[in-house]
């Protein structure tokens, strides 16, 4: 049995064809994988041969998929929290391959615990690699909340878990704006941000009054700061150069050597006890 159902308002018919089974199970024979529409009403059913077709208020690209029922089809449209979700959900898995097509080839991924935002699908994957190998057998991501926004933007709270149990200092924030290309919704920008281990209180918001004063006192000297950022930076990493680091570089070698001793002694003496313990084992 076939059953041919037309939606009325779309700019071309679409056509949905089915195959019956025995008794009154429908099996799907061929969907089309995206329907755009626009309903005046916000919900009409067309029923036909005992199958229901619910329509969305909202005209964004969907896709049919079945619901709990056997005889029931509903218009999905594209989401973006849902592609957030899986987006996630392979990096647990640790599916690269899989992480992959949800990464859109220009796409930008700005972490804020790194300088300089990642261009391109290349430099994406490069992160989200090395991501995926820090993170273990028993690291996960644990999704808290997600909202969705309007053009394919969604914000997602998380936080890391070891076991089930929340690691502290993980809990962090992300925005992404995704883009439709051809049929699959793709992460196109993203920004990360990620809590801070360093709790300064109200130090920080007496930094804030000092400096806020100052701009207010010397407008045009902040305007020049805020329109050339560099220079700050160029300046004090010229003042490092000449007037500290020929002091703090050799303490800190000194520091990084006596620690690589420790670590060395430390090991040694681990595996003497793993020896000693080997022999009374025997």
């Amino acid at each position: 049995m076939s059953a041919s159902i037309n939606f009325s308002g779309q700019a071309q018919t679409q056509r949905l064809c089915f195959r019956a089974l025995g008794g009154n199970g429908i099996i799907l024979n061929s969907l089309p994988s995206k329907i755009s529409c626009q309903l005046k009403q916000n919900t009409s059913k067309i029923e036909h041969h005992g199958i229901s077709i619910r329509s969305l208020a909202k005209c964004k690209p969907s896709t049919l998929v079945p619901s709990a029922s056997d005889d029931s089809i509903e218009i999905v449209p594209f989401s973006a929290s849902n592609t957030i979700r899986e987006f996630y959900a392979c990096i647990n898995e640790k599916n690269l391959k899989r992480l992959e097509t949800y990464i859109s080839d220009d796409c930008c991924f700005e972490d804020c615990s790194f300088p300089k935002p990642f261009q391109g699908k290349k430099e994406v994957m490069q992160l989200l690699e090395q991501l995926v190998t820090s993170m273990g057998q028993n690291v996960k991501f644990s999704v808290e909340q997600v909202c969705e926004g309007d053009e394919f933007t969604a914000g997602i709270n998380w936080h890391l878990e070891w076991k089930g149990r929340q690691v502290p200092f993980t809990r962090g924030c992300s925005f992404y704006e995704c883009s439709l290309e051809g049929e699959t919704l793709l992460i196109k920008k993203a920004r990360v941000v990620i809590e801070s281990p360093i709790k300064p209180g109200g130090i920080v918001l007496t930094l804030l009054k000092n400096l806020t004063s100052l701009s207010d006192d010397f407008p045009k000297a902040t305007e020049w700061l805020l329109n050339s950022p560099h220079v700050i930076s160029t300046f004090l990493l010229k003042a490092y150069t000449i007037f500290l680091a020929p002091f703090v570089m050799p303490i800190l070698a000194g520091y990084i050597n006596m620690w690589n001793f420790f670590a060395r002694l430390l090991g040694l003496a681990f595996n003497i006890l793993i020896n000693i313990l080997k022999i009374f084992s025997k």
